[in-house]
């Protein structure tokens, strides 16, 4: 047995020079990062650089590129963190070879590359497919909500932009913003910006707040106009199916909700009393003229299961408007239509734990769980981003194809959740699809209890057939490969981005490119190890 430890000298010098390939093993991620950089074309991102002229010598974007995707890779986005990984974590000290960038560098950047990062998603996913990846034989496509780097509790309604657009108008607020950017150039004059205390100033954007304040006026004018659009056409909807009702022709669906409920729900219960007493009096005509009536009698009125029904609508619309007119307004009411001063791009999205300031961010994923195509909007419904992202897919797998030849990059299903069925969705060009009509539960449930086969009867509408299919064995075992494909990408992909670090949806959906094509990379150093 020892008599003592090992001892720990700090203070020993290297006898030999140090060699950095020697510090991580063959396999790290960081030395295939490395390799997929060299391979990929950066001259979008050299673009973006300044070369010549006086001052020192600027940092190499292949250098910058890699650490950034490295850094993405393990979930690091904040460039103040990199640049202090840089000084303590061994991999990193490797990316920049010793020579470490400050955190502004890396922020502009970012920012400067903006419109790149979609060629780079490409680029990674051409390299996954060349690697046998990318089986494009079954696409799924979903939805996730991210948070923006803006706060929920920064949203305005439009009293607050009519008294800020009179301040503006009085010149307070750009006397504000001309404080801001006085106290700015003190600071960089103080050598703030150039030792690196400080981001740049440009993306600070201290002083861009007038300006935000205009562009989120200008969202909230857009989404008042818009929600006018629709009631206007809500209105219209109603006013014809009240007076569809009143002329005695069928009306299918709900009633809806509205000042028109109760009027609609009272004209279609006269309906079926005039058409109930219409077939009590040709019975009695009939009898009258000595003939013997067909059939069983018909019910009485007050037992005919279509009126009461139809009376027990109008109770409930009865009940809803004596609510709505013994409603009390709050004390404080929010305002329906708000906008962002912080990030006027972004909205208020609905998820399962509550509200969030953000982005609906869409992903289409492959079998083997590679991402296909991302993109982000601001609309909280995936409705209107299927066939966006369908034609996204479909262009990838296009690409793959023509670079590989292999028919496993050819798509031959497309899935998607209920949130985007349509008739549009069903009806759009494209590749095969299944899109559910019900939440996923409801779906296996109605394939266990009613299943089908063959192919759906005639005359079926889109939606008939869809559901059709989905009963079926082969339907309800392929729709069920959905959430095993798409919702665990989401979630890894989330780990990587669980939030935008810059403002506007154009640098939302740039990121989002950019942690997506981390992502690949993973996934291929994976398959590679």
């Amino acid at each position: 047995m020892a008599r003592g430890y090992r001892p720990v000298l700090r203070d020993q010098v290297f006898l030999l020079p140090p060699d950095m390939r020697d510090w991580l093993p063959d396999d790290h991620l960081v030395w295939f990062v490395l390799d997929v950089v060299e391979m990929l074309d950066v001259s979008a991102f050299e673009a973006c650089r300044r070369r010549g002229g006086v001052g020192a010598a600027g940092y190499d974007p292949r250098m910058v590129l890699a650490l950034l995707v490295y850094a993405y890779c393990r979930g690091v986005r904040s460039s103040r963190q990199v640049e202090r990984l840089c000084h303590t974590d061994v991999a990193f000290k490797v990316l920049c070879a010793g020579d470490i960038p400050d955190h502004a560098t890396i922020a502009r950047f970012r920012a400067g590359s903006e419109d790149a990062f979609a060629g780079l998603f490409t680029q990674v996913l051409m390299i996954a497919a060349r690697a046998g990846l990318a089986r494009f034989g079954t696409i799924a496509i979903d939805g996730t909500k991210i948070p923006a780097n803006a706060s929920i509790d920064a949203n305005r309604g439009q009293d607050w932009f009519d008294q800020q657009a009179t301040q503006i108008a009085t010149g307070i607020v750009e006397e504000a913003a001309d404080v801001d950017a006085s106290e700015n150039a003190q600071a960089c004059h103080d050598g703030g910006e150039a030792n690196g205390d400080r981001v740049p100033t440009a993306l600070a954007d201290r002083s861009g707040r007038a300006q935000r304040i205009r562009r989120a006026a200008a969202e909230l004018a857009e989404q008042q106009q818009r929600l006018k659009a629709d009631d206007e056409a809500r209105k219209m909807a109603a006013q014809a199916r009240l007076e569809a009702s009143r002329a005695g022709r069928p009306v299918r669906g709900r009633i809806p909700d509205g000042p028109l409920r109760l009027a609609e729900a009272r004209a279609h219960l006269e309906r079926e009393l005039r058409d109930h007493q219409a077939k009590l009096a040709r019975r009695a005509a009939l009898i009258a003229a000595g003939k013997k009536p067909m059939g069983a009698p018909p019910v009485p009125t007050e037992e005919h299961s279509r009126i009461i029904r139809a009376r027990r609508v109008v109770a409930a619309a009865e009940t809803a408007a004596t609510a709505a007119g013994n409603r009390q307004a709050p004390a404080k009411s929010l305002p329906k239509t708000v906008a962002n001063i912080t990030d006027p791009d972004s909205r208020v999205m609905p998820t399962r734990r509550g509200f969030l300031q953000g982005y609906n961010a869409q992903v289409a994923v492959t079998s083997d769980h590679v991402i296909a195509a991302v993109d982000v909007n601001r609309n909280p419904n995936d409705m209107g981003s299927f066939v966006p992202m369908m034609t996204a897919a479909v262009d990838a797998a296009a690409a793959a194809h023509q670079a590989t030849g292999s028919p496993d990059h050819q798509i031959g299903l497309v899935l998607a959740d209920a949130g985007y069925c349509s008739n549009s969705n069903l009806n759009a060009p494209g590749p095969d699809r299944l899109i559910a009509l019900a939440k996923s539960r409801e779906q296996a449930t109605a394939a266990l209890r009613s299943p089908t086969d063959g192919p759906p009867p005639v005359g079926a509408t889109t939606r008939e057939a869809m559901a059709h299919r989905l009963r079926t064995a082969e339907g309800a075992k392929a729709y069920k490969r959905r959430g095993a494909t798409v919702e665990p990408s989401i979630g890894t992909l989330k780990t990587i981005l669980d939030r935008f670090s810059r403002r506007g949806i154009a640098a939302a959906r740039s990121e989002l490119n950019l942690a997506a094509a981390a992502y690949n990379i993973r996934k291929i150093h994976t398959a590679a190890v």
